[in-house]
């Protein structure tokens, strides 16, 4: 009798603490209201009075899709100042950033020596930069601002309450809310027990990596102006780092004058000349990155595919229009630095074979097999197959009627798997940013650029005789220019 008491006891204590232990379970994955999350964390933050904000900070930061090795972590910059300016109403944003390279190989257009401003706007569904020479549209990177905008602490609770977010609960008493900002980005903030955002885990699209993960960490949070904002903001991309920021003064309700739209900046169509520079050989302009189109006997092969689809098809466009009947049936890749590198997917949406530097082609292998699903480009939607030819250090295409040879750069501080193409029966050169010319009557640089050094050893120890560089920036100019910039004596023939 006494034991069938216990027995019975014991089931009923087994029964509630199991009862008790899914009570719990339940009340932990029961969603939240996502209107009482979003009330909450922007009274906590003071989200009515984060209409317009400006902050400065310094530190650290990495420059994405940049890497000296392909799949190597964005090359470490020092940022000795970065402001943003943010207008939550006109989904306007600027960063004006000032800042010098902290190691010294990898790409990202900046000196090696030396600091540099940078100064990048977005306004609604246009972003460019603004240069002493005036603005310079970017449109390949508005969805990337676009996302930077919508992810920052207080921009992230507005654009989960446009987009009707989903709550949940999160660790330690706080939520989650879950949205997707159609065509550019989705995200999952999360906001702690007191209702302040933590972190942003969000995703966008790049034209290279396509769905590309970002994970955005706000902490030490002071009370200033009447909105809470965080002193220390850190982020990674691509799986590295990119930004760790100290933040050392925040203002509200600024004047932001400054986020107007310059009329140069509304044009952001692509526009894709071509200069006949031999024949069959034609240099396509037009914008912030060329592209070359060289006529063989039944195709074309086309040297760079850049930036984005918009870019890329526009050149594809333009190369038909040089050779009708020819299909572009090789696309020369010069390296795999994302402004170079962001047209290579539209390129195999076109049929194109890739022509890269062997180290490369596993990398786009891995990158171009992920989903690409946050705004899909031709390759996703096309589902055509990636196929590559890998480069060591040279490979000799076109035919007898005008042989085309790829080399490796060797030693470069630029990019470590980096290719030019060289026409020996014109005497053109083709290469990507170990030289980029400077204005018509420039004086040269006091100290020599260490990538112009490097071609010029290069196109040395090949032997190559030179006659006119085609640079994948800037103009065509004669061999003499790369000498005189490099400050070197052109060698006698």
């Amino acid at each position: 009798m006494m034991r069938s008491a216990l027995t019975r006891t014991g089931a009923f204590r087994s029964a509630f603490v199991i009862g008790m232990a899914c009570w719990l379970a339940a009340c932990a994955s029961r969603p939240d209201n996502a209107g009482d999350v979003l009330a909450r964390s922007a009274s906590t933050m003071g989200g009515a009075n984060a209409k317009s904000l400006r902050y400065v900070a310094e530190g650290t930061g990495y420059t994405f899709g940049q890497a000296y090795k392909p799949g190597g972590a964005w090359p470490r910059i020092t940022l000795h100042s970065f402001t943003r300016t943010v207008d939550y109403g006109q989904a306007a944003m600027r960063d004006e950033v000032v800042l010098s390279r902290a190691e010294p190989t990898g790409g990202g257009g900046y000196p090696l020596a030396g600091q540099q401003r940078n100064d990048q706007l977005l306004s609604g569904d246009l972003a460019w930069n603004q240069t002493p020479n005036g603005a310079v549209p970017v449109p390949r990177l508005v969805s990337d601002r676009m996302h930077q905008l919508w992810i920052t602490p207080h921009g992230v609770l507005k654009a989960a309450a446009r987009n009707n977010a989903e709550a949940s609960r999160g660790a330690d008493g706080g939520s989650t809310l879950k949205f997707v900002e159609p065509g550019r980005f989705s995200a999952t903030a999360q906001v702690n027990g007191d209702g302040l955002v933590t972190q942003v885990d969000s995703v966008f699209s790049d034209p290279v990596l396509g769905d590309t993960r970002t994970v955005t960490s706000y902490s030490e949070y002071r009370d200033i102006a009447g909105i809470k904002f965080p002193m220390r903001i850190r982020q990674t991309m691509g799986g590295f780092q990119v930004l760790d920021l100290a933040v050392k003064d925040v203002q509200t309700q600024v004047d932001t004058a400054a986020l107007q739209v310059p009329d140069a900046a509304r044009n952001q169509g692509e526009r894709v000349t071509a200069e006949k520079v031999a024949e069959g050989v034609w240099f396509l302009g037009g914008g912030s990155h060329n592209s070359v189109a060289i006529e063989t006997r039944d195709h074309l092969v086309l040297v760079e595919t850049p930036l984005n689809d918009a870019r890329t098809q526009a050149v594809f466009a333009q190369a038909r229009t040089l050779a009708p009947g020819k299909p572009v049936r090789f696309a020369i890749n010069s390296h795999a630095h994302f402004d170079h590198a962001g047209g290579v997917r539209t390129a195999v949406a076109e049929g194109a074979t890739i022509v890269t530097q062997a180290a490369n082609v596993p990398y786009f292998e891995n990158a171009f097999a992920r989903p690409n699903r946050v705004r899909p480009d031709r390759m996703a939607q096309e589902g055509k197959r990636l196929n590559m030819v890998a480069v060591g250090d040279k490979l000799a295409m076109g035919d007898v009627s005008r042989p085309i040879e790829v080399h490796r750069i060797t030693d470069s501080v630029h990019s470590d798997s980096f290719l030019m193409v060289y026409l020996p029966n014109e005497k053109l050169l083709i290469q990507a940013d170990a030289f980029t010319p400077s204005a018509p009557n420039a004086p040269p640089p006091a100290v020599p650029n260490a990538n112009n050094l490097n071609l010029i050893t290069n196109i040395e120890r090949l032997g190559l005789k030179v006659d006119r560089i085609l640079p994948l920036h800037g103009r065509v100019v004669p061999v003499s220019e790369l000498y005189a910039t490099a400050g070197q004596p052109l060698p006698a023939r």
